[in-house]
């Protein structure tokens, strides 16, 4: 795993639960402070988001030692495009890039062209010893999940988060919830850049405790802004609340990208 601020010994220990072979594991500590977020950009090589909990993290640990998956927010920013060839070229970059060079004046050359949307395909941390996943058609049985069964542990993390200058809203965060036979883990980026293009990617991670089968799925939607704000024009709905809820919005974006892996533990 790829670790990059330090944690005092005074910190919090993480939240676990170990169910049926597996440890499962959450963080979630203060926003970083400027030493580390100074390291963090250097390893980077892009300025991190406004917000950037960098010792956040959840973790799913199969208890030999043979699989675990973790998401946290180096590596999800490390995803980003570096290079500005996937940049939204739009007034309120300039915005932000003042902003940035504002607040990262101490640091030399810091604001270099990258995605300042944030934008990543981040599908997790795979522990160095797991198995990949293989591509696969099965999906994750959301009637299995719809079941009133008791939840025995449940956390949201947030691992970064920037308002973009004041012209929307980026945010990577976490939901896992874990129940008697097995456990949902969603993780999401959100983006909404006013009156430009709203994108969602998210990735579930299922586990099925019995039979330790583990379904990874990576769902990306995104439309213009103006498209979804003209779509919910002709209902009754809040329309600035709804351009806010990712949930809802997440009913009505078209889908461009969809895969699936899968993989089953002892095999």
């Amino acid at each position: 795993m790829t670790t990059c601020a330090s944690v005092s010994p005074e910190a919090k220990k993480p939240n676990t639960i170990t169910i049926n072979g597996f440890r499962i594991s959450t963080q979630k500590l203060p926003i970083l402070k400027a030493d580390p977020i100074e390291e963090m950009t250097q390893k980077l090589g892009i300025a991190p988001p406004e917000m950037i909990f960098g010792d956040n993290y959840v973790a799913i640990e199969h208890e030999k030692g043979d699989w675990g998956i973790q998401f946290n927010a180096f590596d999800a920013l490390d995803k980003v495009d570096k290079t500005g060839q996937s940049m939204l070229q739009v007034a309120y970059s300039r915005e932000w890039q003042k902003s940035r060079e504002k607040t990262h004046e101490g640091i030399k050359e810091v604001v270099k062209p990258f995605d300042w949307s944030y934008s990543t395909d981040y599908k997790g941390t795979l522990h160095p010893n797991a198995r990949p996943f293989e591509t696969s058609t099965k999906a994750i049985p959301m009637e299995l999940l719809k079941r009133p069964d008791p939840i025995l542990f449940f956390d949201e993390v947030v691992l970064y988060e920037d308002e973009l200058a004041d012209n929307g809203i980026t945010m990577l965060s976490c939901k896992i919830r874990v129940m008697p036979g097995r456990l949902l883990l969603l993780t999401r980026f959100f983006m909404r850049l006013d009156h430009v293009l709203i994108r969602l990617r998210d990735t579930r991670i299922y586990v099925e405790f019995e039979t330790k089968e583990v379904i990874r799925e990576y769902l990306s939607k995104e439309c213009e802004y103006e498209t979804i704000r003209e779509k919910l024009a002709s209902t009754r709905d809040d329309v600035p609340a709804f351009m806010r809820d990712a949930n809802r919005l997440s009913e009505i974006l078209p889908v461009v990208e969809k895969r699936t892996e899968r993989l089953v533990l002892g095999e």
